[in-house]
């Protein structure tokens, strides 16, 4: 499910020494100084049982056919890679799921006035595309959990459709109710468009791919060069996240032969107005018919016309139905078992399921994941046994709605709670710098991780290169953080991957991770996607997927041996004074643009500005931001940053001393910080969203991936909500109250 806007650069600061050495006062975490030799020793192993080769292998084989949930390859991929997992000597099963799956029956879309047009909503065959023809088993060009519809309607052009879009269309005068709106793809997940279009009263909504997102506005266009060519279509599920992820006849539960199943038209999840994509040479003709406003600088993509907005005279017909089908989907569910905390678990995953063949999207990354896994089992073939369970996860249904994985966290639930220390997930991976996000006490750990990775263009460590990329590229605040913080931030995690259940549904501390951003992606969601394109245009030698697997692998090494955990508090304090402190500026910016535009309101300087022989609605009044008491935040904050310093301080004591817990201290230690995340969750979840449960991040209600970091406070401050934002200030400094006593109880067992 990657998309081009996981690639906002996540930077890590350079540590002046490489995986063969070790720093004198520095070992690794939650390792002393000896125990960290010999890991490296294992890690260098590690590193040279990888081969690239494998990786080239399995990708052509998993992407030779379509392999979308419910298909025949799907399931085929499946058991090819359960076979070799046991041929490296894991545990494996597939566990099945039954989940809500629809395909389309009929797709039209046609221009009626002021001219005819009927668009092709096909992907053309291309010779230097060898499984581009592959028509009878691809999955037709569409919008998952669009619902069924036959709607007519004049056009208007909506930039990205996104809240703050139509708050520019009705400045203009324009209301898009009993209309079909048009966006192009960008500016949130592609979720969030029919959603908004539906809450302003539109009844049909097309998505189509702009140039100037992937296509010729940055390079030549496939099959020349990689980028999205004119009949590129961008598949991809709409459905509504708001309320939970996973299969939408079954929250809260897994859907299971026999699980109880709520009725479709009953679910939250499904879209309200019909839904489809197109290509932007289907789109051409639809926005060049618009008449009314120009367009705003903003809002003009890359194609040969002047944006216009309408209403009209385009006027569009759209009618859609679906094969509403339960589909089987496969996790395959592979487990070494530890030799001293088998209870302890290590958890690796990523899907395999993909729109079309999915070279790119998602075997690009389940192909290091396997990679990985084949080295652990040679490891362990050779003698050395992983102290915790590790847990390899290749999860089916991902692209719909993170089907797999949810429902398997939500089968296993009771059981990962207590057992589950940490997620590492991948995607999508490719040719470039590294990114994540994902839980903040891993931040410090992950940061060691980079220091010990190659990168395979540079020769240098990941984290320099990236230093060296923020030096240059970032702004001045960026620059002079990267020289005065020890740790650069992990950014937070939203969603748009198999992470999501496992940190932000069960607390379980998750990180998700990958390389990009100087290939050409531009076939993302399409018959494209294909082992031909990957060689060319995004990791021709594989490079990268071993990067990822070096990554990952160390990531899974290091969690499953630690003799302490290696969670870490000071990085999470400091990102939560952060939050804290973008609250404040927030609410500041919010009352100083209320009063301002108040202010022109009462003095008819709107009136005065604007053409008049243009329509312009002047805003209405709105209501004082009031100052919000943000203390009991602020006190939480500075108190758990407290607790965070010396838990750390003890912690550094310990290990500079080359000392080692008495074997109940390290377990009652290790128990308290396996479970911590859990500390950040409630059970009563966020403000009419019961299943997302963690309390520090979450994807926005109209952001889809991407993260809204203390959500419940944020998102109310941004709907005006005030009285129900001093009381999430409440509800959230409680929640870190309960954390920063886990971390005094951490504490004391250092003593």
């Amino acid at each position: 499910m990657r998309c081009t806007a996981l690639f906002a650069i996540f930077i890590f600061l350079f540590f002046p020494f490489f995986a063969s050495g070790v720093s004198e006062d520095k070992p690794l975490l939650g390792f002393t100084q000896k125990q960290s030799g010999e890991q490296f020793s294992l890690e260098n192993k590690f590193d040279g049982l990888l081969n690239a080769g494998n990786l080239r292998d399995w990708m052509k084989r998993l992407s030779s056919r379509p392999h979308h949930t419910g298909s025949p390859h799907g399931k085929d991929n499946a058991l090819y890679m359960s076979e070799l997992f046991k041929s490296w000597g894991y545990e494996t099963q597939i566990e099945e799921f039954k989940v809500l799956f629809p395909t389309p029956k009929t797709r039209i879309v046609e221009m009626l006035e002021p001219e005819k047009f009927i668009a092709d909503l096909a992907e053309p065959e291309l010779k230097e595309d060898a499984t581009s023809g592959q028509q009878q088993e691809q999955l037709p060009t569409y919008n998952a959990y669009s619902i069924d519809g036959d709607v007519t309607g004049e056009l208007v052009y909506v930039n990205y459709g996104v809240p703050k879009d139509y708050e520019e269309l009705k400045l203009r005068g324009i209301d898009v109710k009993g209309r079909i709106v048009i966006a192009r793809y960008g500016g949130a997940w592609r979720g969030v468009k029919p959603k908004v279009a539906a809450e302003h009263g539109a009844i049909g909504c097309i998505i189509y791919s702009d140039p100037r997102g992937d296509g010729y506005f940055y390079g030549d266009v496939y099959p020349k060069g990689g980028f999205r060519s004119d009949s590129s279509v961008q598949r991809g599920s709409v459905m509504d996240f708001t309320e939970h992820d996973g299969d939408p006849l079954t929250p809260f539960t897994g859907a299971t032969e026999n699980a109880t199943r709520i009725k479709r038209e009953d679910s939250p999840n499904i879209t309200k107005i019909p839904v489809l994509p197109v290509s932007y040479k289907d789109a051409l003709p639809l926005l060049k018919a618009l008449g009314g406003h120009v367009a705003p600088e903003t809002w003009r993509g890359n194609l040969p016309i002047t944006y216009h907005i309408g209403p009209g005279p385009s006027k569009v017909r759209i009618k859609l139905e679906f094969n509403w089908d339960l589909a089987p989907i496969y996790n395959v569910i592979a487990k070494m078992k530890g030799s001293r905390h088998p209870d302890q678990w290590i958890i690796r995953g990523n899907h395999h399921d993909g729109w079309v063949n999915g070279a790119t999207d998602p075997v690009s990354g389940m192909v290091a994941l396997l990679e990985e896994a084949r080295a652990i089992g040679e490891l362990a073939r050779g003698g050395w046994k992983p102290k915790r369970t590790i847990v390899f996860a290749a999860w089916d249904g991902e692209e719909q709605g993170l089907l797999g994985s949810t429902e398997w966290v939500e089968t296993h639930r009771d059981e990962l709670q207590q057992k589950a220390v940490a997620y590492i997930n991948s995607d999508s991976n490719s040719r470039g710098f590294f990114y994540a996000e994902g839980s903040q006490t891993l931040e410090k750990f992950l940061n060691q991780v980079l220091r010990d990775v190659e990168d395979p263009q540079k020769k240098v460590p990941v984290s320099q290169r990236m230093r060296a990329y923020l030096l240059v590229e970032g702004d001045p605040a960026a620059r002079r953080e990267v020289r005065e913080r020890e740790d650069l931030r992990l950014p937070a995690a939203g969603s748009g991957s198999d992470f999501t259940p496992f940190l932000q549904h069960a607390g379980i501390a998750s990180l998700t991770m990958g390389y990009g951003g100087e290939d050409e992606y531009g076939q993302y969601h399409s018959i494209y996607d294909s082992f031909d394109h990957y060689v060319r245009f995004m990791d021709p030698k594989f490079e990268y997927g071993i990067a990822l697997a070096k990554t990952g692998g160390r990531c899974v090494l290091r969690l499953a041996d630690a003799e302490i955990l290696p969670f870490e508090f000071t990085g999470l304090a400091d990102n939560i004074n952060s939050y804290t402190k973008e609250l404040l500026e927030l609410t500041n910016q919010m009352r100083e643009e209320t009063e301002m535009k108040n202010t022109m309101i009462r003095e008819k300087i709107f009136d005065t500005y604007f053409d008049p022989t243009r329509t312009f609605v002047v805003p209405e009044i709105q209501d004082t931001v009031p100052h919000l008491n943000f203390a009991p935040l602020q006190n939480a904050a500075a108190r758990l940053e407290k607790s965070a310093k010396e838990y750390q301080k003890e912690y550094a004591e310990l290990m500079k001393n080359g000392k080692t817990l008495p074997v109940p201290k390290t377990q009652k230690l290790n128990s308290i910080l396996m479970l911590s995340e859990r500390s950040l969750t409630r059970k009563e979840g966020l403000p009419g969203r019961r299943w997302f449960t963690h309390q520090i991040y979450a994807p926005g209600v109209y952001t889809g991936y991407a993260a809204k970091s203390l959500p419940a406070i944020r998102e109310a401050i941004e709907q005006r909500k005030w009285q129900l934002a001093e009381e999430q200030i409440q509800v959230i400094s409680q929640t870190l109250e309960k954390f920063r006593d886990q971390v005094e109880e951490a504490g004391t067992q250092l003593d």
